[in-house]
């Protein structure tokens, strides 16, 4: 169904039974997929492409232009999965030049006031709580939780499974599996109850908790840590994972534990 008191571009392609409320704008080709909800008065622009049975509360702009002063009106895009979620007044930004879009994986919940800048990548089934802001070309992974009102800094790297607490400046690389809280952001442990929840045995829980006890427990250097993970940890899709995101980690790690 499609309010007579929205506005729908003539170019935008809506799929099969997709509800638009009064007052929403959708833009010039504009794609929005099967079965989704389109809040009153959220605002859809050009390039956003919004997959299957996603939800678009009120207020939510989708799709401006990147709040970068480099952007030279580029025919970037944003574009959401199946099954996202996108609560009151979120705004979530087209890409730069500098990789093209920005996306927001499937099964997905934005609750309000999120904003994900230009250029960022959010994985499949994370939460964002309300008011977490994330700057540009940040890459999050599956399964991540942000609690509300943290900021990530730009081009920070977040892992699968990571749990950050609310009120977080995240400045440096968060690895997955991890829990991160405090001032400066620091390591306080892993997440085991969401790996428990998501079906992770808890031996391949402790095997990432004795990964993680020489990163950041005994006080090892991250070279150094590698280094002893590498030789005396048995090998895991886990131990593979983490290796592979210390390995990649640009801006550096968040602290290691402390008392």
């Amino acid at each position: 169904m499609i309010s007579n008191l929205s506005f729908v571009h003539p170019t935008a392609k809506l799929g099969q039974s997709v509800t638009v409320e009064p007052f929403a704008y959708i833009g010039e080709n504009v794609e929005i997929g099967d079965g989704s909800w389109v809040g009153p008065h959220a605002t859809i622009l050009q390039g956003s492409y919004i997959g299957k049975n996603c939800k678009i509360f009120p207020g939510a702009v989708i799709g401006a232009v990147p709040q970068d002063l480099k952007f030279k009106g580029e025919n970037s895009t944003l574009i959401i999965e199946d099954n996202v979620i996108v609560r009151e007044c979120c705004t979530l930004n087209r890409g730069t030049e500098a990789s093209m879009t920005t996306r927001i994986g499937k099964g997905t919940l934005l609750m309000a006031y999120v904003h994900v800048a230009h250029d960022s990548y959010v994985g499949s089934n994370c939460i964002l709580a309300n008011n977490v802001n994330l700057a540009g070309h940040i890459e999050i992974g599956n399964h991540v939780i942000i609690g509300g009102l943290s900021a990530v800094h730009q081009f920070v790297k977040i892992g699968d499974h990571a749990m950050i607490g609310g009120g977080s400046l995240v400045r440096k690389d968060v690895p997955p599996y991890v829990k991160a809280a405090r001032e400066p952001l620091s390591y306080v442990g892993v997440n085991s109850i969401g790996l428990k929840r998501r079906g992770f045995t808890a031996d391949q829980v402790n095997h990432i908790q004795d990964i993680y006890r020489i990163l950041f427990v005994k006080g090892n250097n991250v070279k150094k840590a590698i280094d002893i993970i590498d030789v005396t940890i048995k090998d895991s899709v886990e131990k593979e994972a983490i290796l592979a995101f210390l390995n990649q980690a640009d801006r550096g790690l968040m602290k290691g534990f402390k008392q």
